[in-house]
């Protein structure tokens, strides 16, 4: 089963972002900062991850940034209410797929998942 790992600090946007891939039957596991989910990418390895900007601990960029200094070429989506053209090409620099803004939609949001995984 392909696995996506959903990291924001909001349990609400944690919850809306679940709901809307569990309709295409990925397995979801949930981190609220960076830092988690670096312990979830080292211990199960997902296959894709869907990451906020803005958390505590550790935000997206730093997220990025350790993953790509690892090696950890994992597909990644940003969702962030950050609209800046400067933070979108930081996240493409530092190797996300995508860039979606807040509130994802959800259409737009699947539709971007599936195209990570070419189908």
């Amino acid at each position: 089963m392909i696995s996506v790992l959903i990291v924001d600090d909001a349990a609400f946007s944690r919850r809306m972002i679940r709901k809307f891939l569990q309709a295409d039957g990925y397995e979801i596991w949930e981190a609220t900062n960076g830092k988690e989910a670096l312990s979830i990418v080292r211990d199960r390895a997902p296959d894709c991850l869907v990451t906020d900007i803005l958390m505590p601990d550790m935000n997206g960029f730093e997220l990025l940034h350790t993953l790509k200094e690892q090696g950890l070429a994992i597909p990644t989506i940003i969702i962030s209410a950050d609209i800046q053209e400067s933070s979108r090409q930081r996240g493409y620099n530092l190797g996300a797929t995508a860039f979606i803004n807040k509130p994802p939609k959800e259409d737009e949001l699947r539709q971007t998942v599936r195209q990570v995984f070419s189908f």
